[in-house]
């Protein structure tokens, strides 16, 4: 472990910390971290079971894949049942169910269904298939999407004509909005996603602190990050400090990466979009700009998606929202587990019954 890592995971100093939050004797707090990546790490390190029933901490719609709607695998399951199309995706999407079934299933029944780690080896698998038309399923936050939008400059400075994308991106803060407008979550702060943050800075923040009253720290996700993150929103609740604190400073700048959002921006524009469990938010997605209409498969292959619900027990939009736990949820850990899961919040390493089932929710 280098010096710098082993600071953030020093024991003596995660003692101290979790030692001034037992002891907040204050008024119940709700903080929600929006990051699929923070509920993972708060339930591996046990951070839940250190808290005061005092302060609550909620897991907010931070996973992608979880808040990917289904008409998105349903579109996704349609295209692969062409027998000239390679379907390429990361691997946390092939579990996640459709209205019917899966990409994982329909793999099974024949369907030339690929797992790549980047979109820039869906181009190298076009180039080699110039009889196959390879559609790439692009999902993801704003730390994602600059690499999809490269990929789309990519292929139209390379002339490829048999490569496409289908776009399920989404925008972190209106959906921060809505949720902060949602009084039966009660959010007060947020822990704000520190790989997001890379891409778009802080003051992005700043209207949520100033015009809802939701104060916020950006953090990173090493056990130290998040107990004095946590600690800090405390604080600043109570204080009323409607302020946005950058304590992940050595990663994140107020501004962000000026160059990735330049090249989201050129490839992509604003576009309402339907998040699982949450609905449709305006100007929340991200469409494919006309100049690149040739590479857009919801256009190139005419598809018209129907909004589709969740499986009728199953609570993970109510969970995304932060309305409920996993344990809430009759099928949790019974119909619904990381082999079979019923919901996408089982499926990605980032959802939130995920991380409860492989580490325990620490709840009280």
């Amino acid at each position: 472990m280098n010096k710098l890592l082993s600071i953030f995971r020093d024991p003596e100093l995660a003692v101290k910390l979790s030692k001034k939050l037992s002891d907040y004797e204050g008024e119940k707090v709700n903080i929600m971290e929006v990051c699929g990546t923070h509920t993972m790490c708060i339930s591996r390190y046990g951070i839940r079971s250190m808290l005061p029933e005092s302060i609550n901490l909620i897991s907010g719609p931070g996973c992608p894949v979880c808040v990917t709607p289904v008409y998105f695998i349903n579109s996704a399951i349609e295209l692969s049942e062409e027998k000239d199309i390679i379907i390429t995706t990361f691997g946390d999407l092939m579990k996640v169910p459709g209205s019917k079934s899966s990409l994982l299933k329909e793999k099974a029944k024949g369907s030339d269904i690929r797992i790549v780690y980047s979109p820039l080896d869906a181009i190298k698998i076009a180039e080699e298939n110039t009889n196959k038309k390879v559609v790439f399923l692009s999902v993801g936050f704003e730390t994602t999407t600059p690499v999809t939008a490269l990929t789309v400059l990519k292929a139209k400075e390379g002339g490829l004509k048999n490569f496409f994308v289908l776009s399920a991106n989404k925008t972190m803060p209106s959906a921060l909005k809505a949720l902060a407008l949602d009084e039966e979550v009660g959010v007060q702060g947020y822990l704000y996603p520190g790989h997001v943050s890379a891409i778009i800075g802080t003051k992005v923040y700043e209207d949520l602190a100033l015009n809802y009253g939701i104060c916020g720290v950006v953090t990173g996700f090493e056990p130290i990050d998040i107990l004095h993150g946590i600690l800090t929103l405390v604080s600043n609740i109570n204080k009323k400090n409607k302020i946005v604190v950058n304590e992940y400073s050595r990663v994140v700048t107020d501004k962000g990466n000026e160059e990735a959002v330049k090249i989201t921006d050129q490839v992509f524009w604003p576009c309402d979009s339907v998040w699982r469990g949450i609905g449709n938010l305006p100007q929340s997605g991200l469409n494919m700009r006309e100049e690149f209409k040739e590479y857009d498969a919801w256009k190139v292959f005419n598809l018209n998606p129907s909004h589709k619900e969740e499986n009728s027990g199953c609570l993970c939009g109510e969970i995304l929202k932060g309305r409920k736990k996993p344990s809430d949820c009759k099928l949790y850990g019974k119909n619904c587990v990381p082999e079979n899961p019923v919901g996408a919040c089982m499926v990605s390493s980032e959802g939130t019954c995920a991380a409860y089932y492989r580490y325990g929710g620490g709840d009280k």
